[in-house]
This record gives structure tokens, C-alpha cells and sequence, in this order.
């Protein structure tokens, strides 16, 4: 061998070694539900989470890779949650949880991050008094308060009395709260209301109470999902829309992935949300085009895939920011003060004081475009906070 080109070797040797040194995996928990009824959560959310690294590889610094270690949750279940969560941490030593697509669970984990110091973030559970619940928390999707509160506003400018049905855990309590007070800070009148058990189908009892009252409107909200499902059957076998209710919601009730096979039932259903996959801005264009030429057209990049996507870019911008090297203090300031001008849903930034995401809210409404239904987004509220923090700051 000649003496250049052992010294080549050696140079290589050195440099594959340095490699080596610095390499690290960077590991994510991911709680999420993947059985059940609501299995539909798991799936989004991963394809959002996987589809964002796959084309961002390139934004990690060298030798860093990341891991997701999934868990299923199976649903609303605490005690799961918590059990899950000190796998993660205890056995396989994750740098970042993340998922959590519903309230109680999240906040069964909050006294486990915070002395375990995690950075958590949350990409579905809405409740608003979650972030107050541990400083390792970061909401990257939305709270009830958010959507529903701007939503009595419009209400308020355009009916007079309404009634509601909203599911009974604390999401739905939140939403009951926010629309009733943004509507009848516009003049508006609840005249009734109703809480449905989270495990019921049926929303016909539930319903017929709401039009016995003869309100103008009905405002609803269920988990986004099946349920919505049932609650416009509901409104529609009872012909609701024939005695000239309305019925309007969070956009929990016409999620993108569920609109089509509610029927021209949905048409006219006007919502307040935070996405609609028919958003007629470039990022979104892209981000679709991308879902679809990975995952086809049989399944819909919804709210909780575009969640996903931009908590994975905040999380790649920590690491990034740390030369991969990630201290959970510094992960957390980083995600607390993170922005995206150019999200899919539009400008979004973390409110460094309560870690709770601001963002734009979209007024929809359910048209035909083509042959298929879609949410179409008639007015903006933008920048929004959460209306519950900004209510209870304290003075």
C-alpha cells in the first residue's frame, strides 16, 4: 500500500470514527390511538409525523436520526396513558413525547414530565386547562375555546336563541362555555342545553330535546370522528333542518376524513376551525400534493396529520438548534418561542407565556366543489389565542 494511500485510509478511518462520536438518535414517544373506534387518530396523526421525516431528513445536523417508539393508548384511558409514559421514559429514555389525542390522558402525564423534565407536545387533546398542568407541555393543534368562542360571535350577529349538545367530558365542557359566553356577549340567548355520555351512539333523544325547544340554531360538538357522523343523522332523521333549525359546530363536525359520507346533510353546516384540507393557500396545495402522491387518495391528510407535520418541524428546529445534542430545558425554550409564517393552516407561533398555539380560525362552510364535499373558508379570525388564558389571566 502506498503512503498516500494509507494516509487516505487513515484520513477516512478518522472521519467514519468522528461520525460515529457524534452520532445520536433522537428518540420520540409517540402515545396516540390506534384501536378502538377511534382509531383513525393513530393513523393521521403517524402519517403526518412519518411523512414530515421522510422529506426533512436533510434539516436533521450529520450523524442525527430520529425515532419514533409508538404506543397505543386504545382511547380515553389515564391510567394507560400514564403507564405508557413511564415506559417511555423509564426503559426506553426518550428525548420528546408526543400525541395525546385526548384531555384525561394528557393530563394524567403531566406530574410524570415535569420530574421527568420531557417536553411533551400535544397534537390533539383540546381542553384548555392542559397546558397549565406542566411546563414540559407545548400544544401544537388547538383548544375548544379557540373555535368555539369566535363562533358564538358570528352566531350572535345572525340568530337570537340556541341550544346545545355537546359530549360530556371536558373538552365538550370547554366548547359549551366558549360559544355560550361569545354568544351571549353578542346578544344572544341559550335556552337549553345537553351533555352526552362520551360512549353513546344514539343522538336522537338528545336531539329531540334540542327541537322540542325551538331554537334558531343548535350548536354541537363531539369528538371529531364517527360521532359527528351520528350527530348529523340525528339532526337530519329528525328533519331539524325541515322545522328551520340550523345546526353549527366546532369543525369537529364536519372533519375533512367523515364529510363525504354525511351526504348532502352536511351542505350549508357552518363551522369555525383552525384547517380545512380545501384551503386554497400554496403551503397547503403543497402539503396535500405530497400527502397524496405518499399515501394515495383513500385517505385524507386532516387537521391532526397537518398538526403533526408542523409539531415535527418545531421538534426538527429544536434539535437543529442543539447540534442534535438535546438538553430539556433548552428543548422547551425552543418550542415555546417557535413560528411557521408558512404552515399549511397558515401563520402559527407558540405563545411563549402559556405554550398554547396562535393561529388563524377559519369560518367554513360545507359546499359542493366538484363532485366532492368540502369545508370552504368564507372569513378568518386571525392570530388567535386561547380565549380561556386570555379570560382567566391573571391581573
Amino acid at each position: 500500500m502506498s503512503r498516500c494511500l494509507g494516509r487516505i485510509l487513515v484520513a477516512s478511518l478518522a472521519l467514519v470514527a468522528a461520525a460515529a462520536v457524534n452520532a445520536q438518535t433522537v428518540k420520540i414517544g409517540l402515545i396516540s390511538t390506534y384501536s378502538g373506534p377511534n382509531a383513525q387518530y393513530g393513523e393521521n396523526i403517524e402519517r403526518g409525523l412519518k411523512l414530515y421525516m421522510k422529506h426533512n431528513a436533510d434539516k436533521l445536523p450529520a450523524g442525527v436520526k430520529v425515532e419514533l417508539v409508538v404506543r397505543d393508548d386504545g382511547g380515553p384511558n389515564p391510567d394507560a396513558a400514564k403507564r405508557l409514559a413511564q415506559e417511555l421514559i423509564i426503559r426506553d429514555k426518550v428525548h420528546f413525547l408526543a400525541g395525546f389525542v385526548w384531555t384525561p390522558n394528557a393530563m394524567a402525564v403531566a406530574p410524570l414530565i415535569t420530574e421527568a423534565k420531557v417536553p411533551t407536545v400535544i397534537l390533539n387533546a383540546a381542553s384548555s386547562q392542559i397546558t397549565t398542568r406542566s411546563p414540559y407541555f407545548a400544544r401544537f393543534s388547538f383548544t375548544e375555546w379557540q373555535v368555539s368562542y369566535p363562533l358564538g360571535q358570528w352566531a350572535a350577529k345572525r340568530y337570537k336563541r340556541a341550544y346545545q349538545v355537546v359530549s360530556d367530558y371536558a373538552p365538550g365542557y370547554d366548547a359549551e362555555e366558549a360559544f355560550a359566553k361569545g354568544f351571549t356577549e353578542g346578544g344572544g340567548q341559550v335556552i337549553g342545553k345537553v351533555r352526552v355520555q362520551l360512549a353513546s351512539q344514539d343522538f336522537v333523544p338528545f336531539m329531540q330535546r334540542a327541537m322540542d325547544a325551538k331554537p334558531d340554531i343548535v350548536f354541537g360538538f363531539v369528538p371529531a370522528g364517527k360521532l359527528s357522523v351520528q350527530l348529523m343523522k340525528a339532526f337530519s332523521d329528525l328533519g331539524m333542518d325541515k322545522a328551520g333549525i340550523k345546526l353549527i359546530g366546532s369543525g369537529n363536525l364536519t372533519t375533512d376524513e367523515e364529510l363525504q359520507g354525511m351526504g348532502d346533510v352536511a351542505l350549508g353546516k357552518v363551522t369555525t376551525y383552525h384547517y380545512s384540507v380545501a384551503a386554497d393557500r400554496p403551503a397547503n396545495k403543497a402539503f396535500q400534493a405530497l400527502f397524496v402522491r405518499e399515501y394515495g387518495t383513500k385517505v385524507v391528510g386532516n387537521f391532526v396529520t397537518v398538526t403533526a407535520w408542523d409539531a415535527m418541524d418545531a421538534i426538527y428546529a429544536a434539535i437543529r438548534a442543539q447540534g442534535g445534542k438535546v438538553d430539556p430545558d433548552r428543548s422547551m425554550e425552543l418550542l415555546r418561542n417557535y413560528r411557521n409564517p408558512n404552515s399549511p393552516r397558515g401563520p402559527i407561533s407558540i405563545d411563549p407565556e402559556t405554550r398554547d398555539i396562535v393561529q388563524n380560525i377559519y369560518v367554513r362552510e360545507v359546499r359542493r366543489v366538484g363532485n366532492q364535499l368540502a369545508n370552504v373558508e368564507l372569513d378568518v379570525v386571525p392570530n388567535v389565542k386561547d380565549p380561556w388564558k386570555e379570560f382567566n389571566r391573571k391581573k
